[in-house]
């Protein structure tokens, strides 16, 4: 069989090769764009989940208003409570700082 095949095994050899190259060209920095959303989705996920757990714990028990700081993955979530208005209102934000792995994010809740 391969004496019958007068040469083109290289050819098409080399046309498939520069086909898959072609298709990773362009399908590499779509992958890498995908992670990086996905991290700031999963940051912001965390926040969100930190905000709501500290907004449901002040409500059920009554904890005093501190801030502070959580760590989880190597990621640093500050918490951090303000007044609103005159009228004492208060309000939670869950910030975490930009850094070369994960990304800035801030989120933010009013006490009811």
């Amino acid at each position: 069989m391969l004496q019958n095949n007068k040469g083109y095994f290289l050819l098409e050899l080399l046309l498939s090769l520069s086909t898959m190259l072609m298709i990773c060209l362009f399908l590499l920095p779509l992958l890498m764009e995908v992670r990086d959303q996905t991290s700031k989705l999963e940051v912001m996920r965390t926040a969100q989940r930190f905000m709501y757990q500290e907004l449901n714990a002040k409500i059920i028990d009554s904890r005093s208003f501190s801030n502070y700081t959580l760590i989880q993955n190597n990621i640093e979530y500050k918490i951090i409570w303000t007044d609103t208005n005159s009228a004492g209102q208060k309000e939670v934000c869950v910030k975490v700082e930009k850094n070369s792995v994960h990304p800035e994010a801030n989120v933010c809740g009013v006490l009811e």
